[in-house]
Parts: C-alpha cells; sequence; structure tokens
C-alpha cells in the first residue's frame, strides 16, 4: 500500500531520550531476515500521520546552505581533511569526523585522541546533518557550524594549535591556499583569517546532508521500510521516545538531562560546566538519531556499545521502563532504517 498523502495528526507527548553510536563489530545488520507481519491499513495510515507530524522527511539542504559557493565548500573540504591544522601536523577534522569513503562521520571510539595522543571526555558524534541542529557539542557550547569549527583546532586535548593567529600564519604560508582563499573571499581584504577558516568548513559540513529509506517512506511509499521497521516506529513512537526525539533529524532541537527518571552514573555535568547554572547539571543535548546504526559507541561518554543496549538503558534512565528483548530488538530495527544507504556499505 501506497499512502498518497501524509497529513498532520494529534500526537500524544510522551517522555523518551535514546543515545548515539557502538563500535563497528557491534553495529547491527541493516538488512532484516526475517519481516514481520504487516500493519492493517489503518495502522499504516494513522503510523504515516503520526511520523509526518512528528519527524517528516530530511530537508535537501541545510539552513544558511543558500549562500554557500563552490569556491567556498571546495576550500572547507580541503581544510576539514587538512592534518596541517593540528600542532603536529596530524589530526584533521575528518580524523575523528570521517566522512571522506561515504562513511558515517565518526571514528567509533569512544573517545577520540587528540594532538597529544591523550583521550578526550566525550564521545565524538557524527557531523552528518549536523547544521540541522539547533547548537552545536554536547553541552551547546557553540551556536552554529561555524562557531563549532572554531573550538577544536585550539582546543588542547584535540587539534591543540596555541592561538588564532598561529593559524592564520601556518594556513597562509601555504601557496595552494592563497588563491583558494581569494577565490572564496573575494570581497575581503584578509581572506585567510581564523573565522574564514572555520566560514568554510562549514560551507562543506552544510553539504553532509545524509537521508535514508525513512525519507522515502514519509513522502509516501510504505514499501520503502520493511513490515518489522514499521512496527519499530510504532513501537519507538509508544515507548515515549518522541518527546526528545523529534524533527527530522530525530532529536538535535533541546536539551534534557541526561537520568531523568533513573539516575546515569557520571561525572560528567553536562551544559552547566558552560553555564553555571544548577538547572543546568547533567543536561546535555538530545543527540540526532539519524545514522545512530553506523555511529557507536553511545552516549556523551561512548560508555555503550551496542544499540540495543542503548535502546534499553534509555528506556530505564529517562522514562523509569524496562522494555522486553522483543521491544527493544523492535526499535533497534526501525532506528537502523535511519541510516544513510550510501553510507552502509563504507561502515
Amino acid at each position: 500500500m501506497i499512502i498518497k498523502a501524509r497529513h498532520l495528526a494529534a500526537v500524544c507527548i510522551l517522555v523518551g531520550v535514546v543515545g548515539c553510536g557502538s563500535p563497528k563489530e557491534d553495529i547491527p545488520q541493516q538488512t532484516v531476515t526475517q519481516d514481520a507481519a504487516p500493519l492493517t491499513a489503518a495502522e499504516a495510515q494513522e503510523l504515516g500521520d503520526q511520523a509526518t507530524a512528528l519527524f517528516g522527511a530530511l530537508p535537501d539542504k541545510m539552513p544558511g546552505s543558500e549562500n554557500d559557493t563552490p569556491e567556498l565548500i571546495a576550500l572547507g573540504e580541503r581544510l576539514y581533511m587538512d592534518t596541517r591544522l593540528s600542532v603536529n601536523d596530524q589530526q584533521s577534522c575528518n580524523s575523528c569526523h570521517l566522512v571522506d569513503q561515504k562513511r558515517s562521520g565518526v571514528d567509533n571510539l569512544a573517545t577520540s585522541p587528540g594532538a597529544e595522543g591523550k583521550p578526550g571526555d566525550r564521545n565524538s558524534p557524527t557531523v552528518l546533518n549536523a547544521g540541522f541542529q539547533f547548537v552545536q557539542f554536547w553541552d551547546g557550547r557553540a551556536e552554529d557550524l561555524v562557531a563549532q569549527a572554531k573550538g577544536p583546532i585550539l582546543n588542547p586535548g584535540e587539534m591543540a594549535m596555541p592561538s588564532e593567529k598561529a593559524v592564520e600564519a601556518k594556513i597562509g604560508a601555504i601557496k595552494e591556499y592563497s588563491a583558494a582563499f581569494a577565490t572564496a573571499f573575494p570581497k575581503t581584504k584578509k581572506p585567510v583569517s581564523y573565522h574564514n577558516i572555520a566560514t568554510a568548513i562549514a560551507a562543506f559540513e552544510r553539504t553532509l546532508v545524509s537521508p535514508s529509506r525513512f525519507d522515502t517512506y514519509i513522502k509516501g511509499d510504505n514499501k520503502a521500510l520493511t513490515n518489522a521497521e514499521q512496527r519499530g516506529l510504532k513501537t519507538f513512537i509508544e515507548t515515549g521516545c518522541i518527546t526528545c526525539h523529534m524533527g527530522t533529524t530525530f532529536g538535535g532541537q533541546m536539551y534534557q538531562k541526561l537520568g531523568l527518571v533513573n539516575a546515569y552514573d557520571t561525572k560528567d555535568a553536562g551544559r552547566y560546566a558552560v553555564t553555571k547554572d544548577p538547572a543546568d547539571s547533567l543536561m546535555f543535548k538530545v543527540p540526532i538519531l539519524r545514522n545512530v546504526g553506523l555511529t557507536a559507541p553511545y552516549f556523551h561518554d561512548g560508555s555503550v556499545k551496542t544499540l540495543n543496549e542503548a535502546v534499553s538503558l534509555m528506556a530505564w534512565h529517562q522514562l523509569g521502563k524496562k522494555l522486553s528483548d522483543d521491544e527493544v530488538k523492535s526499535i533497534a530495527t526501525f532506528l537502523n532504517a535511519l541510516s544513510d544507504p550510501q553510507r552502509i556499505a563504507s561502515n
């Protein structure tokens, strides 16, 4: 059955949060070997209406991309891949957020090593679809992709460059960049600036729109999702994951307390470290679930290896629910349908 039109439906919003990521060997298979019984026509119509109201299809372009020129994007991609942005010439943006060879925007490590070789404090989230989020970083300390791009280069635990001026001097001394910056920023007196470096990287990141079969489903083709995946979507909604994991990216649009119902053991204070407001203690940006089946391990600390475990733990900590194995499997089956088909084979 193909649903010809999807209308907004009134949806009861429940409470829920699910985290992101798991090592490659633990990533569930993207194909379903044994399908479930199909939904009835009425159930399928209702589910389609709910999904359209809650999520919708991923837009073709990210906000701000209308001002990005091909020259700016090309420069941004070159900078994103350039290890010379790090103090030891060994770290690039792509070192922790791998997007080349159609990979999923992460390194599949619990926490990523910086230029000094020490692992960071938080899991590196995927950069795919990142520009659709309302803020960047787990604690929301960057308002957009430009602000985010400025952070890791100077972070002592990441790329560890000593200052903005040092970055400008290093990149400005590289001959092949002179013409590229001049072309990308034709109206700027000082094309090679730290802000322009971040601006170019952000322009490239805005091209990393990563759709899935779910978007084909939302546009009216029920067959784009298997029966098991549709039932998983239904379980995802009915379980209560939808309060936080809504919108086209299934998250990334709000903060939520980790351990909302049952405490989660962590020394990370979350957004409190940024605001110093006690109300922000243990508050983290809700992660997006697009490509979640490819971006293990999960949670801000990268402590959870499998998607099934992540679903089970979040149901307990955020909802106070102990899901059955079948419920966990059903939700995880649906979440794997949010993976970009073009990137599955590379992960």
